[in-house]
């Protein structure tokens, strides 16, 4: 079983066991983290996807660590203008290890017995008429 979910504006395809690297959490090492913004499932026999996103499941994850990635170096220069600037980057993100993918079944409704016929509601309307008054320079 597969889920695609929504972490920080990116999907990630997940399943039971992956370790991925997300953008950084406010979370703590060793807590758990539960995402229910979930786009699409798949269990092998049947794919659901979401209008936006699939209701009744959820994706079970829990913070192994934050990091930093590689150093990226971020150069830039105009010719002829004697202008040159060097940067470096180094982006944060939080290492996730997905426990489990659960889906509930929504409850089944209850039916009544009794059915009442229902009557269709009244509109009422309203006309409002504003009424302009002018004065001519006589009248003032």
């Amino acid at each position: 079983m597969y889920a695609i979910i929504n972490i920080a504006g990116k999907q990630y395809k997940v399943s039971k066991g992956d370790k991925i690297n997300t953008p950084s959490l406010d979370s703590k090492p060793g807590t758990n983290v539960t995402f229910d913004n979930i786009l699409a499932t798949d269990d092998g026999k049947k794919t659901t996807f979401g209008n936006p996103f699939v209701r009744n499941t959820t994706v079970t994850a829990k913070v192994l660590e934050h990091g930093r990635t590689k150093k990226l170096l971020v150069y830039k220069k105009k010719r002829r203008k004697g202008f040159e600037c060097k940067n470096t980057h180094r982006q944060g993100f939080t290492m996730l290890a997905i426990e489990k993918i659960t889906t509930k079944k929504p409850a089944a409704k209850k039916t009544s017995t009794k059915t009442k016929a229902k009557t269709p509601a009244k509109k009422v309307t309203k006309k409002v008429t504003a009424k302009k008054s002018i004065k001519t320079n006589e009248e003032k």
